[in-house]
């Protein structure tokens, strides 16, 4: 018996492994389906399964593209993936490595997003140069959010804690739906009517369909031509809108904008004691100083003997 045409299991694996590596229809594949088994480990990886009535492919989504995500996946999840189809050797199982996915039904939304970012981004409505300065100590900050819910109370009170002095002025405003975008451009423009120092622009958290009033053209138009520096606070941490990017500044949550748009008061107070402690040392200094050249001029020669 010639054992010499016999292939070892990792011949074989490394082959087809091989075959699929090189195959060009399989390096970049887009499919739709839905999560099952869906892990996610400690180191930030993701292992799931996608499948559909009739077949399903292990997915794996390592942690530097998993990071990347809108939004959090679980079992049940309809997904549009993209990816490559490989072999892992050691099992013999194909699997698709996921390089992005998106949740289904909004990968329109995605594209129109990527498109106007792109072209906005052309036009330089985001660069640094253009952003205005957030004042240190303002007097007055507007906000634009809706009237009800945690966004703007948590605002509201992060200010009165922070820096109870200065006035907050609301512009209550749709933040959802169809009139959502052109509600928003209305009470922007209204806020630069006002002698305002900053202006807070946001709401709270949401789906992609939630916050896309905020990737709009005509809200990112309306926030780079406000005279008001403006701090927009779309969402969680994890949510980036168009109106992110042509803010002045770009805050993770509602309440992390209010800090930032006023000082904490606290400090401020400190700030004014450590300088009034300089003050007094300096004139002691100079006091001490000027009594000693008192002292020597009294005692010269040409005082003592006119």
């Amino acid at each position: 018996m010639d054992n010499n045409k016999y292939l070892t299991v990792s011949a074989i694996s490394k082959y087809i492994k091989y075959k699929m590596d090189t195959d060009e229809h399989l390096k970049c594949v887009f499919i739709k389906g839905e999560i099952s088994n869906f892990k996610n480990h400690t180191n930030g990886h993701l292992y799931f399964s996608v499948k559909d009535e009739f077949s399903k492919i292990n997915a794996i989504m390592f942690n530097n593209s998993a990071r990347k995500l809108n939004f959090n996946p679980a079992d049940g999840n309809k997904v549009l993936i993209m990816g490559r189809v490989t072999v892992y050797e050691a099992t013999g199982n194909y699997q698709i490595y996921v390089e992005e996915m998106l949740e289904d039904g909004v990968g329109n939304l995605y594209l129109e997003f990527e498109k106007l970012k792109e072209k906005l981004l052309k036009e330089g409505l985001f660069d640094e140069n253009k952003k205005k300065t957030i004042p240190r100590l303002p007097r007055k900050v507007g906000v634009v959010t809706a009237s009800t819910g945690a966004a703007v109370k948590d605002i509201i009170t992060t200010i009165k804690r922070r820096f109870p002095i200065c006035e907050v002025i609301l512009f209550p405003s749709l933040v959802q739906g169809k009139s959502a975008a052109p509600d928003i451009v209305k009470k922007i423009k209204a806020a630069n009517e006002y002698d305002l120092d900053v202006l807070i622009v946001g709401r709270g958290g949401g789906s992609i369909e939630d916050l896309w009033a905020f990737n709009e053209e005509i809200v990112a138009r309306a926030i780079f031509e406000s005279k008001i520096p403006i701090i927009s606070a779309v969402g969680h941490e994890i949510d980036y809108t168009i109106a992110d990017f042509v803010s002045d500044l770009r805050a993770p949550t509602p309440t992390a904008a209010a800090e930032l748009a006023v000082p904490n008061i606290l400090d401020i107070i400190k700030h004014i004691e450590q300088i009034k402690i300089r003050l007094n040392e300096n004139l002691y200094s100079k006091l001490n100083y000027n009594k000693l050249s008192l002292q020597h001029l009294k005692n010269s020669f040409i005082i003592k003997n006119p």
